[in-house]
């Protein structure tokens, strides 16, 4: 997206926003809101990025041929996403595997494709199948497990409000169907 567009998007959110302040019975033009509808345009165009991203771009940017076939794991990678039914902040760490077959890619690469796809409105069941999704078909390992642990602040300031409640999702391909190369994953991002 070119920066005019999205001087124009970001316009056009902030107008909206003044809206939502005045509909919550605010008063936008005071002077503790006057720039909030522009600091929020921008804080949502900074937190759904990744929809101007291209993920497999960024694994392709630093893909090097390795006769290396074990097992690779990034773990521990801060995620900070929106849930899309209530755009409230999800957060926590995700932890990412692969097992090369010919290629392996920069490390840093597997946190920024965990970025991209966390930088869209999501739900963390579609977040943890695309980072594996998109490893797998630009990567053609063995395998990919992905693990996310996350808080939801749509469960602990809202609805059921329980502040502790952690949601793990996991999601595999090939070699990683094997129960012995999972629980050897497993072992591993819990040391």
């Amino acid at each position: 997206m070119s920066s005019e567009e999205l001087d124009k998007n970001r316009s056009a959110i902030a107008d909206h926003m003044r809206n939502v302040l005045s509909l919550l019975g605010e008063d936008a033009d005071r002077e503790g809101l006057i720039k909030t509808p522009d600091r929020v345009a921008k804080a949502y165009q900074h937190l759904t990025k990744g929809y101007w991203q291209d993920p497999e771009t960024i694994l392709r940017s630093a893909l090097f041929k390795e006769n290396y076939r074990q097992m690779v794991i990034v773990k521990d990678i801060d995620l900070f996403s929106l849930c899309e039914h209530h755009m409230l902040p999800f957060y926590g760490k995700a932890h990412v595997a692969y097992i090369p077959d010919g290629y392996i890619t920069g490390l840093s690469k597997i946190a920024r494709v965990v970025d991209v796809f966390a930088r869209r409105l999501q739900v963390q069941e579609r977040l943890t199948t695309q980072i594996k999704d998109c490893i797998q078909r630009t990567l053609n390992p063995m395998g990919v497990m992905v693990v996310i642990e996350a808080q939801h602040m749509c469960m602990q300031m809202r609805g059921v409000e329980k502040q502790n409640s952690i949601t793990t999702t996991s999601d595999f391909t090939g070699v990683f169907r094997e129960q012995r190369t999972r629980e050897e994953f497993i072992a591993l991002i819990k040391k």
